[in-house]
């Protein structure tokens, strides 16, 4: 990231209705955010989260059994007049989030039993298909003063591809596993709440009522984007959204209508420092990484035309010819047709099948592959 991306990633501006060309990176961007996502380009970003407003509709201040007032959401930026507004306002922004989304881009919206059904059947409705919903567990949730009620010790996530469907979206299965001991990564989520350090305050009081953990923003982000990619918030709030994608190596466009969420945003987003190219390094699958042809390791003579190939157990043979090609029991092919004719097989991964011999080892193919992928990214 420049100089001048790193200056912008600390700057806000008033948007325009107006549909821009470019896409403004790095910058929070004030107004209403229906109005300034009408004005953001089409298919111009690779991800949304957004945090919208949970229409709490609150009734009564709260208190704890000592009577002091607890620090709840009360702000008017959640208050709506009734249910049919409030799923009105959810329409026209997902409107702008689908419109705005790649083609290979998905959508994360988190939110509590308040709004997050209603969202959903929005979501359905407008095309968007639910890939996972994720139950986001806090370890130190705010407990029932009342005791009318189970303590809320939960959030949900809900996780979309743009439309029933694409078939590409990002998803570094791989790089999560890796994040969680080796095991598949669940879609329940033990994260605590914004607490200590943490916790942004102005005045003595919370800068934000809703303030979202930067762990939870950086599992989302390294579970579904890349380095480089663009990242929409359309309430940016606080700004966790903004710190961790600079963080990541990630752009980031945030949206936020109150000009003391901007300025805090702005001077946290300003502290915080992208981590250096080695350290952005994450772990891909053999899906994600980019194509080797068997050719190509032909060429970089890795693989001499005219050399054996084997399997695991040298019960089956095939030549290699000077175009990428295996000649086996008078049948020509690739490595994987051919390795499926000798076995009598309907299909078959040559990568993983043929072998090759180097100082009477076997070695696989597919290790010789992931040379050819690590001279290509040195």
């Amino acid at each position: 990231m420049s100089n001048t991306q790193k200056e912008a990633g600390t700057a806000s501006t008033k948007a325009t209705p107006q549909r821009s060309a470019n896409l403004p990176l790095d910058t929070i961007l004030q107004g209403e955010c229906t109005e300034v996502m009408r004005g953001l380009p089409d298919a111009s970003v690779d991800m949304i989260f957004a945090d919208p407003p949970y229409n709490l509709q609150l009734k009564d201040q709260l208190q704890r059994p000592d009577n002091s007032q607890v620090d709840g959401v009360d702000d008017a930026w959640d208050k709506f007049d009734n249910f049919a507004s409030y799923d009105s306002f959810t329409r026209e922004w997902l409107a702008q989030a689908q419109r705005i989304l790649k083609n290979t881009g998905t959508l994360w919206v988190i939110g509590t039993y308040h709004n997050i059904f209603r969202v959903g059947t929005a979501m359905q409705d407008h095309g968007f298909w639910l890939l996972n919903d994720i139950i986001w567990r806090k370890t130190n949730p705010m407990p029932n003063f009342r005791g009318t009620r189970f303590t809320n010790a939960h959030e949900t996530l809900i996780w979309a591809a743009k439309s029933a469907d694409q078939r590409k979206y990002t998803f570094n299965y791989n790089a999560l596993k890796a994040m969680n001991d080796d095991l598949q990564m669940r879609s329940d989520w033990l994260i605590p709440i914004c607490s200590g350090k943490e916790r942004l305050k102005k005045n003595g009081k919370k800068a934000h009522a809703t303030q979202k953990p930067e762990a939870l923003l950086y599992r989302i982000l390294m579970a579904a984007s890349k380095p480089g990619d663009v990242i929409l918030d359309p309430f940016f709030g606080s700004g966790t959204t903004g710190a961790v994608s600079k963080k990541l190596g990630r752009h980031f466009v945030g949206i936020e209508r109150d000009e003391g969420y901007i300025a805090v945003a702005r001077e946290r987003i300003a502290a915080t420092e992208r981590l250096d190219e080695e350290a952005l390094g994450y772990t891909i699958s053999k899906r994600q990484a980019p194509r080797v042809p068997f050719g190509q390791l032909v060429e970089a003579g890795l693989i001499k035309t005219g050399a054996t190939l084997y399997d695991s157990r040298r019960r089956h043979t095939a030549r290699v010819r000077s175009d990428g090609t295996l000649v086996s029991r008078d049948m020509t092919g690739s490595i994987h047709q051919i390795g499926a004719h000798v076995q009598g097989a309907p299909a078959c991964n040559g990568w993983t099948f043929w072998h090759v011999e180097n100082r009477g080892d076997l070695v696989p193919l597919d290790r010789l592959r992931e040379e050819i992928r690590a001279i290509s990214h040195a």
